[in-house]
């Protein structure tokens, strides 16, 4: 495999002493310094796709050249953009991964898979060349085409995301994407397919804000060729933030193009390391033996949907196939959301339980979904408990949620969580976020008056360590 020399800044200050034992070590590692503000996170196939919050790949690639071996197995139970897993891999490790996000999957699986570069290149030139002429054709049958493969509700959230023109570019690339046999060169073009859609800087939806999983529709929108094709009262009465609800169409297939050269060049090459083992899987309910796994690094999602993953995959998703109203369905399963009928309640310890109790005084609802989202955890440390080894760590990386002015204090109830399923909490680590990269939806100013806001400005790496039996 092709590797680039990565940057590895820290790893001269954690040389480790020959009688250092593993649980010291672990106390140092989380006494880093993990901000990595000035740190490129753009090498391999890292930036394949955006994915909201994701941490910085010199974040588990310190953690996992510190805690393991070559050949040691290193799970991420809930993989989101797969950067654990990736890191593992590329660190010659045995890396195991589950999801139930889709996206996540898909995402995961391509940002390990190796692939023939000429191949891969003689596939693109075909899919947008063949692409093209069906474009030039009438469009009745790109119509009859959508009314087909997609349910009423399905077809209602294209239309009302998706100009007409756009519908018809994105259409013609994904008929030409699912003649691919292969399915990994498949699943490569699929995730660059969705990676125009789902975008930082806009995509090609009438979309804004997608990366932030916070999207709101154009209010004008104006076509390829410049044609105003809504909000022309917008435009006619000009503001200072018109230019902010202005979107211009882009053409699709030269954002396809874009994106595959800068996919391509990323790619992994060949390697005799054994390929990670990315699956589906609840990370309540973990398909692995038990005290099987050297090391676990993780990062859960926020308490009450604060970074709604759904809300914008669906927008790549209901192209591939998956019909809005199951998609809402299935939003509802992802740990930290707000359906609470008929959920099982875990009963928490104290101060978790008090931070539920404050958040209900304020707003019962809310405090239902604290509830349920400690609860989950609660399920998830037993799992995690369950599968490591004795003498070995979990790392998980959180960041605190605040409800109705309340911090949730989520490492903390964490760590409290973590330690009645039988975990040590040696060291809690605290890394400053770089609100731009880490892509999260709440402001960027810091209200230096108030604590809360402070510490939503702040993640954590909560190390649980699994004793040694006896």
């Amino acid at each position: 495999m092709q590797i680039e020399q990565l940057d590895l800044p820290l790893w001269n200050d954690i040389k480790l002493n020959g009688d250092e034992t593993y649980l010291e070590k672990l106390i140092r590692i989380l006494s880093l310094d993990f901000d990595f503000h000035n740190h490129k996170s753009d090498n391999s196939s890292h930036m394949f796709h955006s994915f909201p919050a994701k941490f910085p790949p010199q974040l588990p690639r310190t953690i996992i050249t510190a805690l393991t071996e070559p050949g040691d197995i290193v799970l991420d139970p809930m993989l989101g953009s797969g950067t654990t897993i990736l890191e593992a891999f590329l660190l010659g490790r045995n890396a195991i991964g589950f999801d139930i996000d889709p996206l996540a999957l898909l995402l995961s699986k391509v940002k390990v898979t190796s692939l023939d570069k000429n191949l891969v290149s003689k596939i693109e030139n075909k899919i947008l060349k063949n692409a093209t002429i069906s474009l030039s054709k009438n469009h009745a049958a790109l119509d009859e085409e959508l009314n087909k493969r997609y349910d009423k509700k399905t077809l209602e959230f294209i239309d009302y995301w998706f100009a007409k023109e756009t519908q018809y570019e994105l259409l013609t690339l994904l008929l030409e994407i699912e003649k691919i046999n292969d399915v990994r060169m498949r699943e490569f073009f699929e995730l660059i397919f969705s990676s125009i859609i789902i975008t930082k800087s806009g995509g090609v939806s009438l979309a804004f804000d997608l990366a932030h999983t916070r999207p709101h529709r154009a209010k004008v929108a104006i076509s390829s060729k410049g044609i105003v094709l809504f909000g022309k009262e917008y435009q006619d009465k000009p503001t200072s933030r018109s230019k902010f609800l202005t979107k211009k169409l882009r053409s699709a297939h030269l954002e396809f193009r874009k994106r595959y050269k800068q996919n391509f060049r990323n790619l992994l090459i060949a390697s005799k390391t054994e390929k990670p083992a990315i699956q589906f899987g609840d990370a309540e309910n973990l398909p692995c033996d038990s005290n099987s796994i050297d090391l676990i690094v993780t990062s859960p999602p926020y308490a009450s949907n604060a970074i709604d993953y759904m809300r914008a995959h669906k927008f790549s998703l209901v192209w591939f196939g998956f019909p809005i109203q199951n998609l809402g369905e299935k939003r509802k399963t992802y740990i930290g959301g707000e359906a609470t009928t008929n959920f099982v309640y875990e009963n928490l310890p104290p101060k978790s339980m008090s931070i539920v109790q404050r958040v209900s005084e304020k707003n019962k609802k809310k405090g239902q979904v604290l509830h349920r989202y400690y609860s989950e955890m609660n399920r998830v440390f037993r799992e995690l408990h369950r599968v490591l080894k004795h003498g070995k760590a979990a790392i998980v990386v959180v960041g605190n949620s605040n409800l109705n002015g309340i911090d949730t204090e989520t490492n903390l109830c964490l760590a409290e969580i973590g330690k009645i399923v039988g975990f040590d909490v040696p060291r809690i680590g605290v890394r400053r976020l770089d609100r731009n990269k880490r892509m999260l939806p709440a402001s960027f100013g810091i209200k230096s008056n108030s604590q809360i806001q402070q510490r939503m400005h702040e993640e954590y790496l909560i190390g649980f360590y699994k004793p040694k039996k006896g």
